[in-house]
């Protein structure tokens, strides 16, 4: 008798807890949903490239640098090819890539850290040369030729960068083993080159970067980004190695992480 009313009384908080769960559920799917509605995705984009256009022109104090124009524009052409074709072929990953913030509740500690820095001096990377450059005049303007390379540099970094996408749909921004989506090891395309072509090439748009815009102080923060990215890609290297099933054959075959032929 006892039991059968213990048993009745319950009943009422398992319900109120299958519909707390359901509305959350529901909560997260029309979020989700919501966020990767092609106009807010859109939407979404076009802040980005406001704020970006910000970070550098802010500092400069003008809208007359031409520079940071060429960057902006640079940059929201890669934004308007890789957008739609993310979006038809590869929603999950576009929905990973736009992540504004590279933290997620898996991620690993170390990586948090390197993380946190790299986007703190990762903002300062477009802050600094307007300061530099245009305001202040720090230092001397990187001679224009170096200029116009640098910024020819970016279309075959934004080449290598949609291949590396178009292979790799486990281009998480954080360290993780995707196991909701059978994450596996990927061997083709660049893959077969280096362990990690994304971050090769982020390495030398680091460089080509500063060098566009002309300023040498923020060279200094392409250095300190680049020492970052080394080290996490050593940590990756290894989480991966111990709990991504087949990498170790992978690290066998495709010896060099970064640099064919170095390292």
């Amino acid at each position: 008798m006892i039991s059968s009313l213990r048993k009745k009384s319950n009943k009422p908080v398992v319900i109120a807890k299958f519909w707390v769960w359901a509305i959350q559920w529901k909560y997260k799917m029309n979020k989700q949903n919501l966020l990767m509605n092609p106009i807010v995705i859109w939407l979404r984009l076009g802040i980005r490239m406001s704020l970006f256009a910000l970070a550098l022109l802010w500092p400069a104090g003008t809208w007359y640098w031409w520079e940071a124009w060429v960057m902006v524009g640079l940059w929201a052409f890669f934004g308007a090819v890789i957008t739609p074709y993310l979006m038809k072929h590869d929603p999950e990953l576009l929905a990973e890539r736009m992540r504004l913030v590279p933290l997620h509740k898996d991620q690993k500690n170390w990586d948090k850290l390197i993380m946190a820095l790299f986007f703190i001096a990762g903002i300062a990377l477009y802050i600094v040369p307007g300061f530099d450059v245009v305001r202040y005049g720090w230092s001397e303007p990187l001679p224009i030729w170096m200029k116009v390379i640098a910024i020819f540099i970016h279309l075959p970094c934004f080449v290598m960068l949609g291949w590396v996408m178009h292979e790799n749909t486990y281009l998480a921004q954080v360290v993780k083993i995707d196991d909701e989506r059978k994450h596996k090891v990927i061997t083709t395309g660049p893959y077969a080159w280096v362990r990690h072509p994304m971050y090769t090439v982020v390495i030398v748009l680091l460089f080509a970067v500063p060098v566009a815009l002309g300023s040498r102080y923020a060279l200094i923060l392409a250095v300190f980004l680049t020492i970052l990215l080394i080290i996490r890609t050593w940590l990756e290297d290894h989480t991966l190695y111990d709990e991504l099933e087949g990498y170790s054959e992978y690290t066998k075959q495709t010896r060099y992480r970064l640099i064919p032929g170095v390292w």
